[in-house]
């Protein structure tokens, strides 16, 4: 019984602080797991976070069939950057996760949108394409997508930035009617520029594309890592080597009107996992 340990032979002050330092340490042990924000629209993104003492690291979330990784982003904190699907039907809907031996879920609220509609009259050849072009286009698809599928270690720091500062002309989801017969639903935005202005990295990121494309023109492709890639298209000419790092604001190209264009601008884009994603929600994120 000498190993006891009497309270009230002890100093209050010594009681206090050992329940408070116990306290402390059982309080920063704790799990905690964030989804910001907690209310998206469809193809925006958003952010998952979760703190722990004791996790190393962390499997995969999933989030409506798909899986998103996440990567140490802090001491005991890990991050992963999710998308909703640009078709999503408004509702609340699960993120579900596990942590060690446990599984959390979190709610993530989906709200309604409808997204402009714009006429647009072009040159019938730009819009039915031929058979040489169609397998042509074809192809880029392929090798893009087979891009697009990699899952690399995270390259990106911080806040996502605008390549460009100007004025968006054609904002992410609008519905264009060509020619008052081909439907396509836009699937980045497109920012005005003059030619010849510069075009930054919107975040640190490695260069896994330079090449001129039927429909993008001069475009190059940045890989940030955990499957996010950001695309700049209708470059008048690129500024980067294939497999070049660069960081975030690097002048990686300049404003154009290459590949499927009316005028000079800048298609920004932004793909997750395959999935094409609005880019002023990525570039709004609080990361």
């Amino acid at each position: 019984m000498r190993c006891q340990m009497r309270l009230h032979s002890l100093p209050l002050s010594f009681i206090v602080l050992v329940f408070f330092v116990f306290y402390l340490c059982n309080a920063s042990s704790a799990l905690e797991v964030r989804v910001s924000p907690e209310e998206v629209f469809p193809g925006d993104a958003f952010i998952i976070q979760v703190t722990d003492m004791k996790i190393m690291k962390m499997s995969p979330v999933s989030f409506m069939g798909k899986k998103f990784y996440f990567s140490h982003y802090a001491e005991h904190c890990f991050i992963a950057v999710g998308v909703v699907e640009m078709k999503t039907l408004p509702g609340v809907y699960p993120v579900n996760l596990e942590v060690g031996k446990k599984r959390e879920s979190k709610d993530i609220v989906i709200k309604p949108i409808r997204f402009p509609t714009m006429e647009l009259t072009l040159p019938d050849n730009e819009v039915f394409l031929s058979t040489e072009n169609l397998k042509r286009v074809k192809k880029e698809e392929r090798r893009l997508r087979s891009i697009f599928r990699e899952v690399n270690r995270r390259l990106w720091e911080g806040d996502f930035i605008l390549p460009l500062e100007n004025e968006i002309s054609n904002p992410y989801g609008t519905k264009r009617i060509f020619n008052e017969k081909r439907i396509s639903l836009h699937r980045g935005m497109d920012i005005r520029g003059e030619e010849g202005e510069e075009v930054m990295a919107s975040n640190n990121g490695r260069v896994v594309l330079v090449e001129e494309l039927f429909f993008g023109g001069n475009t190059v492709i940045l890989d940030h890592g955990q499957g996010l890639y950001t695309l700049y298209m209708h470059l008048s000419k690129s500024n980067v080597r294939l497999g070049e790092m660069v960081l975030k604001g690097r002048i990686i190209g300049f404003v154009g009107s290459s590949g499927r264009s009316s005028g000079p601008h800048l298609h920004f884009g932004v793909k997750i996992m395959d999935t094409n994603v609005n880019p002023l929600s990525l570039v709004e994120l609080d990361i």
